[in-house]
């Protein structure tokens, strides 16, 4: 069936449609994305599908075991910690490459963040293919049976936990000049969250507030973080009114602590058929001689910061702090998607929020990120083999 869909929109598809497509982005906030959007959804089979959520459900059960923080403890000695961290992650997003093993397709995991990604520019990108492509209301992003009004509740409790909207803020360093903005601007517009930089928090005492646009002052009683520590610790030019080690008065969409835990960090522990052998540098035993074979990654970067896929013996030798470096084996991603010029490369990332009263996260929707080339979606890679950000579809 999911054939029938890929020949359906490529037998549908014109430059003018793809043009139309941005254009109605824009126009939502005057504003186009800085990332590739790309051309096409990727059609989930119902096999794909399964597997997808059968390698969810393992990374999952691992989080959920009850020594998974003794587990990750580590993480944290390597990272500074903020105070007051909550039972479980709000958020986990789970990335799979779409692979080859033996003849068959099978997702691999590349790696599983204990953090937000774009839960509300996907369901708008979803409306906006559906404008240009009616056939595709037959098909959905969503999991678990939601319909877009039940995946929207789900984010204003995860989000919001019962304060009112103006008592949240989606916390940001310059937020104006982040690649993702179009999912804050999203955000704010359906679900009411007051768009904050980290220089802008006022901190009175435990308090933290923030100025509306008439100037006054509103206390924020939760945040929904989307700061990155990465990148806060080299802008040393920034000057903020309180800190993140602060023992503060706020909770967290997002404690910033999942971050460390539910990363890179976790994926030596993880075995199967969906994993990948990695292993961490300083339990590295010896330097393969297949190097070629193996890509070398920071633990808690992002985007693909200090990334190296071609590896030499020299760049291993050259870590110094080597408990923060995984070596992974590379994957054989499959070229799956047929385009009108041959066929491209899809990872997918299935996104989950795990709300503060419930045994287990929820499975709500995807992202997926097309290519060409070697790496996917390394700093929203906008090279001539990058092909786009996207949405998975599967059918009803």
């Amino acid at each position: 069936m999911i054939s029938k869909y890929r020949k359906l929109f490529n037998e549908q598809f014109t430059e003018e449609k793809y043009q139309a497509l941005k254009e109605d982005i824009t126009a939502d906030f005057n504003y186009a994305p800085t990332f590739r959007l790309a051309e096409t959804p990727f059609f989930i089979s119902n096999e794909l599908k399964e597997q997808l959520l059968e390698g969810c459900n393992d990374v999952i059960a691992l989080i959920q075991q009850n020594n998974f923080k003794e587990l990750t403890n580590k993480a944290l000695e390597l990272n500074s910690t903020v105070p007051n961290e909550d039972d479980h992650s709000t958020f986990i997003a789970i990335d799979f490459g779409i692979c080859e093993e033996d003849g068959a397709v099978v997702p691999k995991l590349i790696e599983v963040q204990g953090f937000p990604s774009l839960f509300n520019y996907q369901i708008n990108l979803f409306e906006k293919f559906k404008k240009q492509y009616p056939f595709l209301e037959e098909l959905t992003p969503f999991l678990n049976e939601l319909t877009p009004q039940e995946y929207l509740e789900n984010l204003e409790t995860v989000l919001c936990n019962n304060h009112p909207s103006e008592n949240v803020v989606l916390l940001e360093i310059e937020p104006e000049k982040q690649n993702t903005k179009i999912d804050f601007y999203y955000c704010k517009r359906d679900l009411g969250l007051t768009i904050v930089c980290v220089t802008d928090v006022i901190k009175k005492g435990k308090q933290l507030f923030y100025k509306n646009e008439k100037g006054e002052e509103i206390q924020i009683k939760r945040i929904y973080n989307r700061v990155i520590f990465d990148e806060l610790d080299l802008r040393t030019d920034l000057k903020l009114n309180f800190s993140f080690s602060d023992e503060l008065d706020v909770e967290w969409a997002g404690h910033p602590n999942w971050f460390f835990r539910i990363s890179k960090f976790i994926l030596p522990l993880l075995k199967g058929k969906y994993f990948i052998e990695t292993t961490l540098l300083s339990d590295l035993k010896e330097i393969p001689n297949d190097l070629e074979n193996y890509v070398l990654k920071p633990l808690f970067s992002f985007s693909g910061s200090g990334v190296i896929f071609h590896v030499k013996r020299e760049d291993i030798e050259a870590v110094v702090d080597k408990e923060l470096y995984i070596l992974q084996k590379k994957v054989n991603y499959l070229p799956i998607v047929q385009s009108p010029d041959g066929k491209v490369k899809a990872e997918v990332r299935m996104l989950c929020t795990w709300k503060k009263e419930d045994e287990a996260p929820t499975l709500l929707c995807n992202l997926v990120r097309l290519s060409r080339g070697e790496m996917i979606g390394v700093k929203y890679n906008q090279d001539k083999d990058w092909v786009g950000g996207t949405i998975g579809l599967f059918e009803r």
